[in-house]
């Protein structure tokens, strides 16, 4: 979410990654339509040049109006400059206004909301309830993770609902008292239409990754959870692409666009690979991955048994590997998704769980094992890759 200097990522100063040493086979009929629904070239693009952007804040963390204790705490964690969307959003927010901001993946959006909520938290006469909708179990967690890596021994409390866990356990969680409350729109709607979860203290609601969560057929769930919240008095959007179609839900919100316009897999080189009637499919994929240049890769699959079967098999040949899919505990994917992260593992296996939602950085390559049912998907799951301005690569089978 944050980083030193002009806070651009850290690994922008580590340039273009190298060209992938794999070079697949690749088709001159364009035209061919895949059984999938998808033509052969929707997978194959070349990354376009990556421009050197650098945005220059016009403030640091210090000259923030924020609470003294909030700014120790930045300044002690090494936060020194905003991102564009903080230091354009956090003003707003701090006053109370509806907003909608749009803003890439990875561009600090989290900290957009974080940092002025802890403000009022800290600042306020009277203590208020914020509720924080996300996608995603492990967009959840890590929003929860980052409140509380800004609030440490400032006596603000968070408590994350999922999917998943123990609803026994969040019934006993929620009788603690918390000041922000981060959770899927299914187990917080479960929770409250218990009683629960009574939403009618709530008065600042936050979407964020709102065109993820709505695209993933939550829509009524969002709004029967906004609905609840008879006493909001204040609605934050965060989104990553902007969608015509998407309902708002506030009037006239104070509305940051940045790179709004940009695609964004202009970034990411695409192509496909063929498998001959004489090949083995899993033989080329390990020979992939055998390449120097794969170094964090995520593979995906559509089905459970086939992420399964993979990860067995890349385990067997020698390949550092772990799998997520819905069948599989929270424990055990925040397990994997931790090894991948702190690279004890080189390859996570994934059916599209894993398309949304999650923060791994420096993933070097995207394999599509399958060709994924649709054209957003596709875009989803690549988009794992070429984040934080590096060129990413993404390769997809054909059999």
């Amino acid at each position: 979410m944050y980083s030193n200097g002009n806070f651009a990522s850290q690994e922008q100063s580590r340039g273009r990654r190298q060209s992938s040493s794999f070079r697949p086979r690749t088709s001159g009929r364009r035209n061919f339509q895949s059984s999938k629904g998808m033509q052969l070239h929707h997978f194959v693009k070349k990354a376009s040049p990556v421009e050197e952007t650098t945005y220059k804040p016009t403030r640091t963390f210090a000259e923030f109006d924020l609470h003294p204790r909030l700014k120790e705490t930045l300044i002690q964690k090494g936060f020194t400059y905003p991102t564009e969307i903080q230091e354009r959003s956090i003003s707003d927010v701090i006053a109370g206004r509806d907003l909608l901001g749009i803003a890439k993946t990875g561009t600090g959006k989290t900290g957009a909301f974080l940092i002025p909520i802890i403000h009022r938290l800290l600042s306020a006469e009277q203590p208020f309830q914020t509720l924080i909708v996300v996608p995603t179990r492990e967009l959840a967690l890590q929003v929860k993770e980052e409140f509380r890596s800004l609030t440490q021994g400032l006596n603000l409390f968070a408590e994350c609902f999922i999917g998943g866990t123990s609803i026994r356990q969040d019934l006993r969680r929620l009788q603690r008292p918390s000041h922000i409350v981060v959770g899927t729109p299914g187990r917080l709607l479960d929770l409250s239409d218990q009683g629960a979860l009574q939403l009618e203290y709530f008065s600042v609601l936050v979407l964020d990754e709102y065109d993820r969560m709505l695209d993933m057929g939550f829509v009524d769930d969002v709004k029967t959870l906004a609905e609840r919240m008879t006493v909001k008095t204040q609605t934050l959007l965060f989104s990553a692409t902007t969608n015509k179609d998407l309902p708002i839900m506030v009037n006239n919100p104070v509305e940051i666009l940045i790179n709004s316009s940009a695609n964004t897999t202009d970034h990411i080189e695409q192509n496909i690979v063929r498998v001959g009637n004489n090949e083995n499919k899993f033989d080329v994929l390990l020979s992939m991955l055998q390449g120097d240049n794969f170094e964090k890769v995520i593979i995906f699959a559509e089905t459970k048994g086939l992420v399964d079967e993979l990860t067995r098999k890349l385990v067997q040949n020698g390949v550092y590997a772990d799998c997520i899919h819905g069948d599989k505990s929270q424990f055990l994917r925040e397990k994997a998704l931790n090894k991948l992260k702190r690279n004890i593992i080189k390859v996570l296996v994934a059916t599209d769980i894993a398309s949304r939602g999650i923060d791994v950085s420096d993933v070097t390559h995207v394999i599509n094992y399958q060709r994924p049912t649709n054209h957003e998907s596709y875009v989803h799951r690549i988009g794992r890759t070429g984040r934080a301005g590096k060129v990413g690569f993404a390769f997809t089978f054909v059999d």
